[in-house]
């Protein structure tokens, strides 16, 4: 079921459109909270609670649309206005359900639904009246018909497929890893083989879709489809997807056709092995980069640590120039200077000169190790980072290889059927499914 809505104002436009006369019918199915039991009284109402507060679009509408073709009884459309509400978060507000019956382009006669809730509280605990926030409701609404749509086994139209469950064959290393660590949410792979399911209308569509996911469709030992995983994790699809195994018969067929439990294993691992030695490539690709940056870095460091020492040489002999000039003006000359001798004044100018030249040159010999030893830390962090980098990216393509000897490891079914011609490994992986839910 398609569900459209926003919050909005103009109490009066919306009632003369909910009651618009183009519809072959129009029936006020439910008027909840409000003191008024007719549709423009009630809108009327919200609006005259809302000048009691600062909101202005004081009403959420809620269009609900069958699905083409699908039989939606009266109940169906109040159980979905009533899931609508409490996943937005309007349990407890005024309320007001409208059927309108009009014809199609296709010369049917077509029921749908509208709801609309008053968002201002008037029971609020602060004791004054104020809009329920609402928060993400294109996101919630797509939720709900998504779960409609599974719920009544309707044919789900693309749109509804959850963006972020993306093709398993285009993850990233941390996508890899994190997966590894984690394991599967048996709540989320129950739900993305109900979407596989409702999408589909052919035992080769449904293939397709559930090898968007990693999963091949196979044959059963007992004659009944099953999924498989790249582990060779066997997943019966009446038990996922919540069905009998009639109904999976009904609608895809007898799975003759299909390949083996131990094929399409052999499928799955080989597909995901692929993505696998994809990574572990661009991982010896970013080595080789990573090695040519540290160098680049060091070369440069190397020209940055001459060019810095040469200039604060030129600095400390510029200044040193002057200090000695100015230690040498401090001893005077002709009379002045021979009445210096005489007097012992000028042999402790010369004591002093050369205790602050003595002085100096010990400070210019620590300013310049300073600098030397800058330069050794930088070049130690330097150093220390690409040894850093250089054992990540190690541990990742180790890692990786020992991934895809993993996947190339025959699994218990196919030992237990004597197939046994990959290369057996003992590397196990760092997390297993979810044990399967009870359908």
């Amino acid at each position: 079921m398609i569900l459209h809505g926003n919050q909005r104002g103009g109490a009066k436009d919306l009632a003369l459109h909910l009651m618009k006369d183009e519809n072959e019918t129009v029936q006020v199915v439910d008027v909840r909270g409000f003191i008024s039991q007719d549709l423009m009284g009630a809108l009327n109402e919200s609006y005259a609670m809302s000048r009691a507060t600062k909101c202005r679009q004081h009403v959420f509408s809620l269009s609900l649309n069958p699905p083409k073709g699908e039989s939606v009884s009266d109940q169906d459309f109040l159980d979905a206005a009533e899931l609508a509400e409490e996943r937005l978060g309007l349990s407890k507000q005024p309320r007001i359900i409208v059927f309108h019956e009009k014809y199609g382009s296709d010369g049917q006669l077509r029921k749908h639904a509208h709801a609309v809730w008053s968002r201002i509280d008037t029971k609020s605990s602060s004791g004054r009246m104020k809009a329920v926030q609402l928060s993400y409701t294109k996101r919630k609404l797509v939720d709900v018909g998504r779960e409609l749509y599974i719920r009544h086994g309707w044919r789900m139209p693309h749109g509804f497929i959850d963006p972020k469950r993306r093709d398993p064959k285009n993850f990233t290393l941390a996508e890899w890893q994190q997966a590894k660590r984690q394991g599967r949410d048996a709540k989320t792979l129950k739900a993305m083989f109900q979407e596989r399911w409702a999408i589909s209308d052919s035992v080769g569509g449904f293939a397709h879709a559930l090898e968007e996911q990693g999963f091949i469709l196979a044959k059963g030992d007992r004659r009944g489809l099953v999924a498989v995983d790249y582990k060779g994790e066997v997943y019966s699809i009446s038990r996922w997807v919540g069905v009998k195994t009639k109904a999976v018969r009904e609608k895809l067929g007898e799975p003759d056709a299909l390949p083996s439990v131990q094929q399409a294993h052999a499928k799955a691992a080989a597909k995901v092995a692929k993505r696998l030695r994809e990574l572990c490539d661009q991982q010896h690709a970013k080595a080789k980069r990573f090695d040519a940056v540290f160098a680049r870095r060091a070369d440069n460091q190397d020209k940055t640590r001459h060019h810095s020492q040469a200039q604060l040489d030129a600095w400390l002999y510029r200044r040193a120039q002057q200090e000695e000039a100015e230690r040498q003006a401090r001893i005077r000359k002709g009379i002045l200077g021979f009445i210096d001798r005489l007097t012992g004044y000028r042999r402790k100018i010369e004591q002093r000169n050369a205790q602050e030249r003595a002085t100096a040159h010990a400070r210019d010999l620590l300013e310049k190790q300073r600098l030397a030893e800058e330069f050794e830390r930088q070049s130690a962090n330097r150093a220390q980072a690409q040894e850093r980098r250089q054992r990540d990216l190690s541990a990742s393509i180790d890692e990786l290889a020992a991934d895809i000897a993993w996947l190339h490891k025959p699994s218990e079914i196919e030992q237990a059927h004597g197939h046994t011609d990959r290369q057996p490994n003992t590397y196990t992986p760092h997390s297993r499914d979810e044990p399967e839910p009870e359908p």
